[in-house]
């Protein structure tokens, strides 16, 4: 089954065709750094690395580009109002804008790093490529789709045919007071701005515009994205809130630029819900990593919570649903532990193992769904446990985990099964163990099987007298 993605601009489930036969191009929206990336944040962008990572399965050199947003994103995204985020996070914090943004730049590459996130080719911070953002807006300008008004630049909205097409708002339904506020520079409600001047701005920068300028927050990505990956890309990512207007307008301002279709595919996530609603600081809800570990929890439980559903479906997050994650982990590291000690020399079970790889292989060309991915490898585990597989079977269950941890990078795959023991210690145990039980000293058994469980070990007893043991 070839790769099928859901594209969000045709509305439809497409056939995944790559404008460069064996290559990809790939753009996310990256963080706007401000702040501390939360975990509603880390759906996007683990989004983004699941499906690098799947692309790279199918054979795929792809060249990834997650920008970083360090001056420009104002307060209201709507109507390209308000207060610059950083600058407003600085003021509250009472240091310079840069420093802000180099801490949370520093702390959102780091989380990426606990999350086991592939580094991205780049990283293009915003600040970095003023230059090239002039090209473009000047450009856009002498084409008549864009216009000065003082010192401010704004988008013509009008004179791009397309705008809306991802959307599917109208221009003439974007009215002055319904969703955009009233600027009286601008020649329509629904233009945007590309370059703005603000004395009082402490992030700025001198141009043909004037001295005390600074990007608006669109145009930066069609400028890092052009610099990084050329006039058309095969993918970009974000979350559901940058469809509008922030993707809308990278279309409106690349196409008119370039005259090329800006992107092939365009991919966005649902929400986050925490405790079954909106993320709010009021709330207390508004969870970042450190949270989640300080709490005892590993990153990798963060991580599959954060993918464990359909990147299109809405996803719930509680402190429940994390312990659900870690035991659902546990419970595929007792698979991984139970295929290592199956040494038979037989076949059984290679065809339910057959099954399970395509279920798992099926359910991720299917536009990425991770829940069906995830039910095959269950149920192998399933078969397992229920002695249906041995021997090569075990082998080619192990390939497949292999397989699955290099796409979802959840699971631990170390020869110790993830319990970090040495086998033969633990044989001895169980043997220990078996030894008291046949001379009925139960205390002794008993003892051998708290010391067990306080290793991590399981010790299962079976109907022919016998034992066998796995890893939590």
């Amino acid at each position: 089954m070839s790769f099928q993605v859901y594209n969000s601009f045709s509305k439809t489930k497409e056939t995944f065709e790559p404008l460069s036969e064996g290559e990809v191009r790939m753009y996310n929206c990256g963080p706007t750094v401000y702040d501390r990336v939360h975990i509603g944040n880390w759906r996007a962008f683990l989004f983004a690395d699941l499906l690098r990572r799947w692309l790279e399965h199918e054979g795929y050199e792809v060249r990834q580009v997650m920008n970083i947003t360090d001056v420009g994103h104002l307060t209201d995204d709507v109507a390209d109002e308000g207060e610059d985020k950083i600058e407003a996070q600085a003021r509250r914090e009472g240091v310079d804008p840069w420093k802000i943004s180099e801490t949370y730049t520093d702390q959102f590459l780091a989380d990426a790093e606990t999350l086991g996130c592939k580094p991205a080719m780049v990283y293009p911070r915003a600040s970095d490529h003023i230059p090239q953002m002039i090209e473009m807006i000047e450009g856009l300008e002498k084409s008549g789709h864009a216009y000065r008004a003082g010192e401010n630049v704004y988008f013509n909205v009008k004179s791009f045919e397309g705008y809306g097409s991802l959307s599917g708002n109208r221009i003439d339904d974007l009215d002055a007071g319904a969703r955009i506020e009233v600027n009286e520079e601008k020649q329509h409600p629904a233009d945007f701005a590309l370059w703005k001047s603000d004395e009082r701005h402490l992030q700025k920068w001198e141009t043909v515009y004037g001295p005390n300028g600074y990007p608006g927050w669109h145009i930066e990505c069609s400028a890092m994205a052009r610099a990084h990956l050329g006039d058309q890309i095969d993918i970009h990512t974000g979350g559901e809130d940058n469809v509008f207007p922030h993707h809308e307008c990278e279309i409106a301002q690349s196409e008119a630029f370039t005259g090329q279709r800006f992107a092939r595919y365009w991919m966005h996530t649902k929400f986050l819900q925490v405790d079954g609603g909106k993320m709010s600081k009021s709330l207390g809800n508004v969870w970042n990593v450190d949270d989640v570990l300080e709490r005892g929890y590993e990153s990798r439980a963060l991580r599959y919570a954060l993918l464990r559903g359909h990147y299109r479906q809405p996803l719930n997050f509680t402190w429940d649903i994390l312990t659900e994650s870690k035991r659902a982990l546990e419970g595929l590291d007792d698979l991984v532990s139970r295929l290592r000690r199956l040494t038979s020399s037989d076949d059984a079970g290679v065809d339910r193992v057959t099954v399970a790889v395509e279920a798992f292989r099926e359910a991720m060309n299917d536009d990425l769904n991770v829940s069906k991915a995830l039910a095959a490898l269950f149920g192998l585990r399933s078969d397992v446990v229920d002695g249906a597989v041995s021997g090569v079977g075990a082998d080619a269950g192990l390939a497949l985990l292999q397989e699955a941890d290099d796409v979802l990078g959840v699971l631990q795959l170390d020869e110790s099964g993830g319990g970090g023991e040495d086998d033969a210690e633990i044989d001895a145990l169980v043997a220990a163990r078996q030894a008291a039980r046949e001379s009925k000293d139960w205390a002794e058994a008993d003892r051998v099987r708290d010391e067990l469980s306080a290793r991590g070990v399981i010790v299962e007893d079976t109907s022919d007298g016998g034992t066998s043991w796995f890893r939590k």
